[in-house]
């Protein structure tokens, strides 16, 4: 089970911070992406963490503004969201998983519920 928080409503430019807590597994074995999916579109990769050696991707639409980080005293991951723009507005969810590729929906086997995030003035 996987449970994202942090979403809400931002004024662009702004910042958020969504995390991904996991009851029944245990993070650190696990590939985590976080996907995205805005109302009348598909889902989309956001970025993931790799489970050997914490190495980071991210789609290109977010890259150098978003950022993924494990918290191992929380047990999180978390997804620092900078320099937000009104396209960021979606669902926001975080998932595990061992396949690949990483930015495949498919690579994943658990599934947090989302969190909505808006960016509005």
């Amino acid at each position: 089970q996987l449970a994202e928080s942090g979403g809400g409503l931002v004024q662009p430019g702004g910042s958020l911070r969504l995390s991904c807590a996991a009851s029944g597994i245990t993070l650190d074995y696990h590939l985590i992406g976080w996907f995205r999916q805005a109302p009348g579109k598909e889902r989309e990769f956001v970025g993931g963490i790799t489970r050997i050696g914490s190495f980071t991707f991210y789609a290109d639409s977010v890259k150098g503004r978003f950022t993924i980080q494990r918290d191992d005293e929380q047990k999180a991951i978390h997804l620092l969201m900078n320099s937000l723009k009104p396209e960021d507005t979606a669902i926001y969810s975080c998932a595990a998983g061992t396949g690949v590729p990483m930015t495949a929906p498919t690579s994943f086997t658990y599934w947090g519920q989302g969190t909505q995030v808006t960016v509005s003035s």
